[in-house]
């Protein structure tokens, strides 16, 4: 571990209701995991210099969350919270959930050395999966929160992913009886509302499956040509001609490029799953239409084990529906009424999945995904209970 002991300058608050009110300590932290990654954060610990015992430890797969909105709240609170991003920060291509979690052990170890008697682990977000994983394999929290926290980023890649692209290499081919954005299946312009008939939208999500299915298996496919080419390197001549040929093979990766993937239709028919959310997508510019045929996407460019380690819903590990159960530890759950991402069923199974005997679900009325105008109550119900259980 190397610290990096000077100070950082004062943070621009998005909101002003973000602004903590008072000046938390903050300190640049880099950390080098087990398997020699490094890692950033930033350490955010009470203010005045006060003693703490309890550490937040948050993160996103790709994200930065040096600065997210929960570091300077629940710093003011008295808790030291290390926000920091994993070695994939802005690099969905090759993101490995499985190396993620080693930074996390990496930074709930470095808060231990630092003298925390108790290690929350927070995951927003995409994070949420990633906290549970971690916890699940690791053991490495006391104490795990979910805040907007969706099933496990494959799952919901799986709601979003357009069904009806024909061809993978043919980005604007469609099958029209799948085409959620065809007129004849329920569609209207934006912004009116759109009415999806119930047993089209069953054959829908069952080919959302398929296609993920699918491009499941182009990276094995994949991942299946790197082996057998090793296997053949070892048997060839080294330096020869087939032991070279078979050397690029066995490294080469052919990347996925996966157009489409702003397709639910709950986006746009608010009495699929009703809740309070507005019509339309985070994702969306603003209508999911454009967002789901334009330049942008989720998961567009990953290499095979990418995809299958963070975007499969049949294969990612990161499934809150398998982890949960294994997260034993005293866990909180709040989610926002108002997502547009995560639906009231998502966040009741994921409570109804831990394998806590210690569960505490609220649902916090009217808040957006990124809890806009409820961050403060938000991370007041944090507190409060995390002191409720550790001091």
């Amino acid at each position: 571990m190397i610290g990096n002991q000077r100070p950082l300058g004062m943070s621009y608050w998005p909101l002003a209701e973000d602004d903590p009110g008072v000046e938390p300590g903050r300190e640049g932290i880099r950390l080098v995991t087990k398997d020699g990654a490094l890692v950033r954060g930033v350490l955010w610990t009470p203010p005045g210099g006060a003693k703490w015992r309890t550490a937040i430890v948050l993160a996103h797969p790709r994200g930065d969350f040096t600065v997210h909105y929960a570091c300077p709240l629940l710093a003011a609170a008295g808790f030291a919270v290390l926000g920091f991003t994993t070695r994939y920060l802005n690099n969905d291509a090759d993101c490995l959930h499985e190396a993620c979690v080693v930074d996390v052990a990496a930074a709930v170890e470095e808060m231990r050395r630092r003298g925390a008697e108790t290690v929350v682990l927070f995951g927003n977000s995409g994070g949420g999966s990633l906290m549970a994983l971690a916890q699940a394999e690791t053991g490495c929290g006391d104490a795990w929160v979910g805040v907007a926290a969706h099933p496990g980023e494959g799952v919901f890649m799986e709601a979003v992913i357009d069904p009806s692209v024909a061809d993978e290499s043919e980005p604007l081919s469609v099958v029209p009886e799948l085409d959620m954005y065809d007129p004849r299946n329920g569609w209207r312009p934006w912004p009116e509302p759109c009415r999806y008939d119930p047993d089209w939208l069953a054959v829908y999500r069952a080919a959302q499956r398929a296609r993920i299915a699918r491009i499941d298996a182009i990276a094995r496919e994949s991942l299946a040509d790197n082996e057998r080419n090793r296997l053949l390197a070892r048997k060839a001549e080294r330096g020869g001609e087939d032991w070279r040929a078979a050397r690029r093979r066995a490294v080469h990766t052919p990347y996925l490029v996966i157009y489409r993937t702003l397709a639910n239709p709950a986006y746009l028919d608010l009495s699929i799953e009703p809740d309070d959310r507005p019509m339309g997508s985070l994702f969306a510019f603003p209508d999911p239409f454009d967002g789901n045929w334009g330049r942008f996407g989720l998961g567009r460019v990953m290499t095979a084990r990418g995809w299958l380690s963070t975007w499969s819903s049949l294969s990612s590990r990161a499934r809150l529906s398998e982890t949960m159960p294994k997260v034993t530890v005293p866990t909180m759950i709040l989610h926002p009424t108002a997502d547009t991402e995560i639906r009231l069923r998502e966040a009741r199974e994921i409570r109804d999945r831990a394998g806590a005997s210690d569960v505490v679900y609220r649902e916090m009325k009217g808040a957006p995904h990124y809890l806009e105008g409820h961050r403060p109550e938000a991370m007041r119900l944090v507190t409060e209970w995390i002191r409720e259980r550790f001091g």
